[in-house]
């Protein structure tokens, strides 16, 4: 899994799908981390609008750039969904985090060929470790 989350890490542009308006909640303090880290991140929610100051996406099929790299934030039966709209956006890799995945869809986007970070590790612990 280590590889993964380096390969993961190694380039942008990101999204965050699940990402939200409220700053105590995991989706934007996912996609703020990402801020941070002075990394070119995209926000995807459905009802778009911006977040963050940046404009959110209504899903990964309309992100102004291809993004192989996606943080997924949502309630499990939402990431199972999300994965099926991976499957179609071509992204490479996804990194549930922590109660975003479900064992459908980690198999399921491991059936369409994407790498899945999952079962625990956190983009707000790795990412600025691994930055320092």
């Amino acid at each position: 899994m280590n590889d993964l989350i380096d390969r993961f890490l190694a380039s942008g542009p990101y999204a965050v799908v699940g990402a939200s308006r409220d700053r105590t909640k995991f989706g934007n303090r996912v996609l703020r981390c990402y801020m941070e880290q002075n990394e070119v991140v995209h926000p995807v929610h459905p009802a778009g609008g911006t977040i963050e100051n940046l404009d959110a996406a209504e899903s990964l099929l309309t992100l102004p750039e291809h993004v192989a790299h996606v943080s997924v934030v949502t309630p499990p039966a939402v990431t199972e969904a999300v994965v099926e709209e991976a499957g179609r956006a071509g992204v490479e890799i996804l990194w549930m985090q922590p109660g975003a995945e479900s064992e459908a869809a980690v198999a399921r986007a491991e059936a369409l060929g994407m790498g899945v970070i999952h079962g625990g590790p956190c983009l707000l612990i790795d990412l600025p470790r691994l930055r320092r």
